[in-house]
């Protein structure tokens, strides 16, 4: 069953930002947090109903508006047009009325079933993705592997016959040099022979 999805609020920089997601763990991976916002009190679980709409709507996905403003929360959201502390308000102006805070909407079951479902689903495309680049890159190594066996075979296939090779024409070189040897032993006797029997013929 995938995780219950929860609704999580922060600020950073110039937007304030909100996800659904199962945990504040993937809240802070998502929101591309070096710290944990939530112990340092700058980030909490929401429970404004509109918030909660919007996140529930596109779970998983970080959603923006300028930071310090009523606005709804969106995937694409300008810069603000105004930061706190830019200019000083006039003491004397009417204090502006806060928004009546409205009660908490309950989340419907099957919403939220939906939600957290498409939010499994995203994140194991993302796996599925990281495990075929994976499968890939091991193909590639295999390839590779099997490629430098094949040269190195034929080179090892090549060396061997090349030494076959070169110890039969020693084998041979040996055997004519023995021959030659013969040769000339056999030739020497016969010459001092021959030598002989000329010597006597001229006597």
């Amino acid at each position: 069953m995938p995780r219950k999805l929860k609704n999580y609020q922060t600020s950073l920089g110039f937007y304030d930002l909100a996800i659904a997601a199962p945990s504040m763990k993937a809240a802070l991976k998502a929101w591309g947090a070096e710290s944990n916002l939530f112990h340092q009190g700058v980030a909490k679980e929401t429970d404004d109903p509109d918030v909660i709409a919007a996140t529930m709507a596109k779970p998983g996905v970080v959603l923006r508006r300028p930071v310090g403003s009523t606005g709804p929360f969106r995937e694409h959201a300008s810069l603000p047009s105004h930061l706190p502390g830019a200019d000083v308000e006039d003491r004397t102006a009417k204090p502006r009325r806060e928004p009546k805070r409205q009660a908490p909407r309950k989340i419907d079951d099957k919403a939220a079933r939906k939600a957290a479902k498409e939010f499994e689903k995203a994140q194991h495309q993302r796996q599925a993705q990281r495990r075929r680049q994976e499968a890939a890159q091991e193909r590639e190594r295999e390839r590779r592997e099997r490629a430098i066996e094949k040269a190195q075979a034929a080179l090892d296939r090549a060396q061997r016959e090349h030494e076959a090779k070169a110890g039969e024409i020693g084998a041979e070189r040996e055997a004519i040099e023995k021959r030659a040897q013969t040769e000339d032993a056999r030739w020497e006797k016969q010459r001092e022979k021959l030598h002989a029997a000329l010597r006597r013929a001229r006597e």
